[in-house]
């Protein structure tokens, strides 16, 4: 066994050694006399305040804000197609056009029949016109009768007055039925109005456009093909094409029971795609606010824009969420924490250089450090190296290191 010893200790022992010989006692120092020894060398790190978050990060698949099979409301066969795979359209554009003879023959028979409508109005006005021209004649005759035989008694007999009178009223009583009759007229005419409306309405239908603006994925249809009306549910009706919202997207994050309660809407989220080696912003646009049995998780939707039209549904992508942060946390790594028992407990150097057995609370914790709440002050030195021989008390030697953090800070699901 070798004994290293420093230059001024040995000196020292050579001016002892001499001294005991020129004193003639002759006598050896002693062996087992106790040397010096150094105070051990610990890594240590200072305790400071930093931005601490903690993070969520869970692998999903980008699916469309909205994706749709558009079929047709009526059956007819495809005159014209606009759209194929990889289309972009707009909203309320054209992407087919149905040819459906039945409803041109109803829309020329609605016409004919509003034409037919209108000539029985102008015969039924007529009619009206010439009852009330009667009738205006024989109510002048009767006023005029009836004025003499009051004014003067006698002059006009009793019974030419009442046959006026008579024919008076028969008179009035055409003319209220020739307005009854000019009612219905336009009456019917308004159904055949209402009806004629109701058939272009679905003749409209022969045009099927986009009910948003997105691109079109698939095509099941090519021209002259029968498509079956897809509102009718005894036939096997086949899509025209399926349509994508391709401008936002949505990702369907599945978040842990622990973490529910930190979930906000409106939280930013980064969301990398690794195939196209890049980070898109996103933020929490709504969740089920429940948490399924089967999973403990709770149904969370991430919103991602593609304005640039650069992501591709089914994409893989990874979504980050800081769910509590702050600003100003007092930090200490976790190399430096241990647990004994209930109890979390850290090595502190004090400043005269003695190891103090300290416990603290923690908050906040990432890969690499966590949040002290109580137990250390902003600037106090904690030992990160092996602390397996320390001991309360122990005198040591403090060396500032670098602690290597994680690069990724972040719990994965």
């Amino acid at each position: 066994m070798r004994l290293k010893i420093s230059a001024p200790l040995l000196a020292g022992s050579i001016i002892v050694t001499g001294f005991l010989s020129s004193c003639g006692g002759g006598e050896k120092a002693s062996a087992n006399a106790p040397l010096a020894t150094e105070a051990i060398s610990v890594g240590v790190a200072k305790v400071g305040k930093k931005a601490l978050g903690r993070k969520l990060t869970v692998s999903s698949e980008l699916v469309p804000f909205q994706e749709i099979d558009v079929y047709a409301k009526e059956s007819g066969y495809v005159k014209k197609l606009d759209v194929d795979y990889g289309t972009r359209v707009k909203a309320g554009q054209v992407m087919a056009v149905l040819e459906i003879p039945e409803l041109e023959s109803q829309l020329q028979q609605d016409d004919a029949a509003i034409k037919n409508a209108f000539d029985q109005i102008t015969h039924a006005e007529h009619d009206l016109g010439r009852v009330q021209a009667q009738y205006n004649a024989l109510h002048l005759q009767y006023d005029r009768l009836n004025g003499v035989a009051k004014s003067k008694p006698g002059l006009v007999a009793q019974q030419e007055v009442d046959d006026a009178q008579g024919k008076d009223l028969a008179a009035e009583a055409q003319v209220e039925a020739s307005k009854s009759s000019l009612e219905a007229t336009q009456s019917q005419l308004a159904v055949m109005q209402a009806k004629r409306r109701h058939d272009q309405d679905l003749y409209d239908y022969s045009k099927i456009t986009a009910p948003f603006a997105g691109v079109v994925t698939q095509r099941f249809a090519n021209l002259g093909a029968l498509m079956q009306a897809g509102t009718s549910s005894s036939t096997q009706a086949m899509p025209l094409v399926r349509l994508s919202q391709d401008d936002l997207f949505r990702l369907v994050i599945p978040v842990p029971e622990s973490y529910v309660r930190y979930i906000k809407i409106g939280d930013p989220v980064s969301v990398m795609v690794p195939s196209l080696n890049r980070t898109f912003p996103g933020k929490v646009a709504r969740f089920s606010v429940d948490v399924r049995e089967d999973t403990r998780t709770m149904h969370t939707e991430v919103d991602v824009p593609n304005l640039d039209k650069v992501l591709i549904p089914g994409m893989y992508a990874e979504a980050t969420m800081t769910l509590d942060q702050k600003a100003a946390a007092l930090a200490v790594p976790l190399q430096a924490v241990d647990h004994q028992g209930d109890k979390t407990v850290v090595d502190v150097v004090s400043p005269s250089g003695k190891i103090e057995v300290r416990p603290v609370s923690l908050g906040i914790q990432t890969a690499s450090e966590a949040e002290v709440l109580a137990g250390l002050r902003d600037g106090e030195m904690v030992v990160v190296s092996d602390r397996s021989g320390l001991k309360p008390g122990e005198e040591v030697r403090p060396k500032v290191i670098e602690l290597v953090e994680y690069q990724n800070q972040e719990d994965k699901q």
